[in-house]
């Protein structure tokens, strides 16, 4: 069968890595696909659309007639790191990898979730819930000699973008996220409470499965505090905030109830939750998803 990439995968792959470098990997994509299925004596079902953001996802079955989900990714898009997280969870929280040793750095074999169903399935109260739970299971110690980058580092570099924002209507905004961002790295908790982080957690990260009701997949894995990742979270349904006349204030009671179910200083989620949505919001406008700018610039706004 053809490995044909979703739209949502060629859009991303463009808007993060650049037209040519994704227009290049995507050509090469069928015969990638076609190796690691042969490599591993799969038998292809069908690809998963609109799948995922980071990579070709393939349901499959394994010789032994199983079912798995076999997951394409770049190479500049540090699959290796993916694999290397994925390993050290175990399947506790995660989706579990089916193949730890393999030494394949741009194809992960893992067990077969429900692709269709997220926790954006569920009623917003009991959706965060459980995302709550599921994203405090994989903040654990990293493991020893790990190569992931530190959240500083990571917001570093996007820092260095956002000032380069033209839109001067956005100054403020703008400067306050960098504030927010620079305090709270000088702030930050001492080596000891450093966690292994999920790095893009939200509703549709969290699929249903079988082994566990709700386990999360396509970590963008990095090390910092727990507070960086939760506060793509605190931003879930932000089109559901914005179309409400409530819009302000829910936003802002909701980063505290997420703050307060897993014994965290409100202070710092606000701040985190600042800087991602004005950085994913900025980010977004340069790519011309509007809409999609001025939904998470407004939610900005509110905090």
């Amino acid at each position: 069968m053809g490995f044909e990439p979703p739209q949502r995968l060629v859009r991303t792959l463009g808007e993060q890595y650049g037209e040519p470098a994704a227009a290049e990997w995507l050509s090469l994509l069928p015969a990638l696909a076609g190796e690691a299925v042969a490599a591993r004596g799969l038998e292809v079902e069908r690809v998963v659309a609109p799948g995922g953001r980071g990579g070709l996802v393939v349901l499959v079955r394994r010789a032994d007639g199983s079912p798995a989900t076999l997951k394409i990714v770049p190479s500049f898009a540090a699959p290796s790191l993916e694999r290397a997280a994925l390993a050290h969870w175990k399947g506790w929280g995660a989706v579990e990898l089916l193949d730890p040793a393999s030494t394949t750095d741009t194809a992960l074999l893992l067990e077969r979730l429900q692709p269709e169903i997220s926790l954006r399935s569920l009623p917003e109260a009991k959706a965060l819930l459980e995302a709550a739970g599921t994203v405090r299971r994989l903040w654990v110690e990293p493991p020893e000699g790990h190569g992931f980058e530190t959240v500083a580092e990571r917001t570093a570099r996007e820092s260095a973008a956002l000032r380069e924002s033209v839109d001067e209507g956005l100054g403020p905004l703008v400067s306050a996220a960098l504030e927010a961002r620079d305090e709270l790295c000088a702030s930050a908790a001492s080596a000891a409470d450093t966690r292994l982080l999920h790095g893009a957690f939200g509703q549709g990260k969290v699929l249903a499965g079988e082994r566990a009701p709700w386990l999360a997949v396509g970590p963008e894995p990095l090390v910092g505090e727990p507070a960086y990742d939760l506060a793509r979270l605190a931003r879930d349904r932000v089109e559901d905030l914005v179309a409400a006349s409530s819009g302000p204030s829910s936003a802002r009671r909701r980063v505290t109830r997420l703050a307060d179910s897993l014994d965290m200083d409100g202070g710092r989620l606000r701040g985190w939750t600042l800087f991602r949505a004005v950085e994913s919001g900025v980010r977004a406008l340069r790519a011309g998803r509007r809409q999609s700018a001025e939904l998470l610039l407004e939610f900005a706004g509110w905090l």
